[in-house]
Formats: C-alpha cells, sequence, structure tokens
C-alpha cells in the first residue's frame, strides 16, 4: 500500500470519528441521563430557530425544557424533517418527539404518548379569491399539501383529498400562493403565526377542520413508559405550579396548555428583508460548509476511491469468488437510489442490531455509493492500458503488484481523472441528501432558513451559489491534476 494511500485512509477515518452532525445540547448534572429530542426547528412558533441568536426555541422547545428540568434530563436536540422523525424514533436516533404531534389511535397503538400539552384546532386555509372550500366535506377531489405523516394530511385524506407531501407550513403555503394546490389543512395557531408574520393577504382561514379539538402529546417508545410516566408527572407539575401557562400565554395570549384556555393569537415574529435574512444566514451556511459538508465530501469521496479500487481488482479478477460478489455489489449500488441507500443505512440497519452515528452513517453511505460508480470507472481504465505494458513489465521482472502499482494505475489514473472528478462534482451535491440522516448541513441550514423566513428563492440560491464555488475549485484542481498526469501518457 503506497503512502498516499495510507495518509488517505488515516484522514478518513479522523474525519469520520472527529466529525458529526451539529447538536444543540442543554447543559446538566453530568449523572442525568441525556436525552434526544426530535424536532423540526422549521414549524413555528411551536419550534423554530429565532433569526436573531440562532438559538432553536418555540413553544414545543420551552415545553421540553421545562419538562427536563423537572425530570432531571439532560437534553440533546436533533433537527429534521417531519416526516423523518417517526423512523428516527423507531430507529432509536431520538428518544422523544416535541414538535406538536397529534393524539390519534394509531399513534397510541405504536407509541407512549405524555398526557397533552397543548390543545387546539385544525382549520382549512385556501387562497383569498378562492370562496369554493367551505368545509372539510368540500375538500374531495381537490389538492391539498400537508406533511404526509401528519395528523392534518390524515383528516384532509378521509375527507376525500389528494394530498401531496411537503417538508413543513411553509412549503405549503408558497405552493398554496402558487396556485400550485387548492388548501392546506393544519393548526390554527401555525396559520396565525404564519399570517402575522409574513404580513400576506394572499391566502385566509375558509373553516374550521373540524369540530373536535386536537390534543398534542411528547412521543416516546412503547418500551419507554418510564420515561413517558416522568414525562406526565413534571407536567402535571407545571401545570399545577402555573409554568405551563406562562408559556403558553408568552406565545399566544392565551393557555393551549388546557381546554377552553382562551383564543390564542399571534403577533408573529416580524418580517425580514430578503437581504437581512441573506446576511444573517451567509455565516451559518458557511460554517456548514466547512464543518460538515466539505468534511462528509472528503471523507466519503477517500474510502469511496479506496473501496472502488478493491472492487475494480475483483471485477477483473478470473477468480470467481471474488469477481461475482465485486459485480453484485457494482449492480445493486447502481441498481437503486442513493436516497433509499441513506434510508435502509441509517433506518433500516439498527433492526439488526447496526447502529451508526448520524456523520458516519453519512460517510459510509456514500462511501458505498461513490464506490459503487467508481469501481467500473477504475475497472474501464486499467483494461485501458495497453496488455503490453504488462507484458514488458514482466520481462524485465516486475511481479504483479510492482507492475499494478508502478506501470498500470499510473497510467489508469490519467485516464480515469475526468470522470473520477464528476463523479467527486456529483458528491458534493448529493451531500444536500445528508439532512434525511439527521445531518445538518449546508443544504438543512438553508431549508431551516427559508422555513422561518419564506425566502425560498434567495436562500436555495444563495446555497447553490455555495454548491458552484465548490464545484468550480474542484474543477481547477481537476485540470491541473491532469496537466500533471499528461507525463504518463505515452
Amino acid at each position: 500500500m503506497s503512502r498516499a494511500v495510507r495518509w488517505s485512509m488515516a484522514l478518513a477515518v479522523l474525519l469520520t470519528l472527529l466529525l458529526g452532525g451539529p447538536a444543540t445540547a442543554m447543559p446538566a448534572e453530568q449523572d442525568d441521563p441525556v436525552l434526544r429530542v426530535g424536532t423540526e426547528g422549521t414549524y413555528p412558533p411551536f419550534t423554530y430557530r429565532d433569526p436573531d441568536t440562532d438559538e432553536l426555541t418555540g413553544y414545543d422547545i420551552e415545553v421540553i425544557e421545562a419538562v427536563a428540568e423537572r425530570a432531571g434530563w439532560r437534553l440533546e436536540f436533533v433537527e429534521t424533517q417531519f416526516d423523518a422523525i417517526f423512523p428516527a424514533l423507531d430507529a432509536g436516533r431520538v428518544d422523544i418527539i416535541a414538535n406538536q404531534v397529534s393524539i390519534n389511535p394509531e399513534r397510541e397503538a405504536r407509541y407512549a404518548l405524555s398526557e397533552p400539552y397543548t390543545y387546539s384546532r385544525g382549520v382549512i386555509v385556501t387562497r383569498s379569491d378562492d370562496d369554493s372550500i367551505q368545509s372539510l366535506a368540500d375538500l374531495k377531489g381537490k389538492t391539498t399539501a400537508q406533511s404526509s405523516t401528519t395528523n392534518w394530511a390524515a383528516i384532509a385524506r378521509d375527507a376525500g383529498a389528494n394530498v401531496e407531501a411537503v417538508e413543513g407550513f411553509a412549503q405549503a403555503a408558497e405552493l398554496l400562493v402558487q396556485g400550485r394546490v387548492d388548501a392546506i389543512v393544519n393548526d390554527n395557531i401555525a396559520v396565525l403565526d404564519y399570517l402575522a408574520t409574513t404580513g400576506s393577504d394572499a391566502v385566509k382561514i375558509a373553516a374550521d377542520a373540524d369540530q373536535e379539538t386536537s390534543e398534542q402529546a411528547l412521543v416516546f417508545r412503547q418500551d419507554d413508559a418510564a420515561l413517558r410516566d416522568e414525562a406526565d408527572r413534571a407536567l402535571n407539575s407545571l401545570r399545577e405550579d402555573g409554568t405551563l401557562s406562562e408559556i403558553s400565554d408568552s406565545y399566544f395570549g392565551a393557555d393551549v396548555s388546557i381546554e377552553d384556555g382562551g383564543e390564542a393569537t399571534t403577533e408573529g415574529r416580524g418580517g425580514r428583508s430578503m437581504w437581512d435574512v441573506l446576511r444573517a444566514e451567509a455565516w451559518p451556511m458557511t460554517l456548514a460548509l466547512v464543518k460538515v459538508t466539505i468534511p462528509l465530501t472528503a471523507a466519503s469521496f477517500v474510502l469511496g476511491l479506496i473501496l472502488a479500487l478493491g472492487v475494480a481488482l475483483a471485477r477483473i479478477s478470473r477468480t470467481r469468488w471474488l469477481s461475482w460478489p465485486a459485480g453484485a455489489f457494482v449492480s445493486i449500488i447502481r441498481g437503486t437510489p442513493l436516497l433509499l441507500q441513506l434510508f435502509v443505512v441509517f433506518y433500516g440497519l439498527p433492526q439488526l442490531g447496526l447502529t451508526f452515528d448520524r456523520f458516519p452513517a453519512a460517510v459510509a453511505t456514500f462511501s458505498l455509493n461513490v464506490a459503487g460508480y467508481a469501481a467500473e470507472i477504475i475497472r474501464s481504465s486499467i483494461l485501458a492500458v495497453p496488455r503490453g505494458q504488462t507484458e514488458a513489465a514482466r520481462t524485465i521482472g516486475l511481479d504483479y503488484r510492482q507492475t499494478l502499482r508502478r506501470i498500470i494505475l499510473p497510467q489508469a489514473l490519467r485516464t480515469a481523472v475526468p470522470p473520477l472528478s464528476n463523479s467527486l462534482l456529483s458528491l458534493v451535491k448529493d451531500t444536500s441528501l445528508a439532512s434525511v440522516l439527521l445531518v445538518t448541513d449546508l443544504f438543512r441550514v438553508a431549508q431551516v432558513a427559508a422555513g422561518e423566513s419564506n425566502e425560498f428563492l434567495a436562500l436555495y440560491a444563495f446555497a447553490g451559489l455555495y454548491y458552484w464555488i465548490v464545484c468550480w475549485l474542484l474543477s481547477r484542481a481537476q485540470h491541473r491534476l491532469e496537466r500533471r498526469l499528461d507525463r504518463y501518457v505515452t
């Protein structure tokens, strides 16, 4: 093994061990248990990042922090899309969900739910110029935008609506304004906050979703019923001494922690101009790029290339027990979506007892994906070296390993650089999928900021600029490397 390969392996292992997705921790005594709380961070006023401090805040955040203080827990907040929260809980990636999860029979049967800490009602939101929807019955045949695993999505489906899956309410509202969907069914408090914050007159609350009150609870795994009981005792204590009422009143001007606690209102969190949003998010996006996206790309590509070389050599081997498994590996990797591979490694393997932390899981998945494609690039590059080179090496006494290292691979490398560079550029962009593994990368920061500010075009274009700069720099490095490797071309 060459010195360069050994250093590359050491660097990749070091990056994998030392770097992980950033998390927000709540300090406490070291003897207290650490519990991971799954939350969106993009669902104001319940869970969102304060635009002035970039701190995770909201009604649900303050409630779970108060519960933790009473129960003697330390908290680590894990931000992710709502549709990934329940798989994360099932796979043991988080221990609690604090994200306005409505109580329904299906969830009661599968999870341990706390006592309700929020009472709200659902409303139907339409465009301001649309008077065709006045009740749930009018949703039949219409299209609504919802997070697919929420209770509101189930209500819309039961009413006969076609549900378009979105990440959060902000995206749903944007689709509604653009005329791509007909309505949204959601929590009245979230809708009031959106209207107050954006000042939008393009949408309106058209009707109540139903007459029943919706109850929201903290969610635990069934085998964590003891934690649920601790949470219930803490919630009862907070309710008795008025703490829950104070938290609620500070956000809604009413006590939503009890039934009939008054009509909730919200003054919003204050709108920001597009330039204010971009200025505020430039540094967090830069940090995410430097601390997560670039290390994730580097570690995955180095490990992927090392694995790809082994797979490529196995593919051209005349030994069937080497070539057949290598061929099967390439076929599986190239025949399945990368997103599916991420879900299998992060959420599926824990059911078999194989659990990886978020960053190592992302590195492992991306490395395997790189290996599947790069192996064929390396294999074709090796086969492109004239056979006479091998025969000449043998005539001067070089064995197979020496021939491969000194004669074949240097020439194959020059052929492989352009396609491998394309694989690297694709990997830089593919890391944007890491957010489904609870990794707060560059794109996840942009998603969170866009969900809070509704500046989708500006923030996504800004994130695209970051990716383009990195890819441009890598392209320049590729051209310089190609020129240096030209000396191996006869």
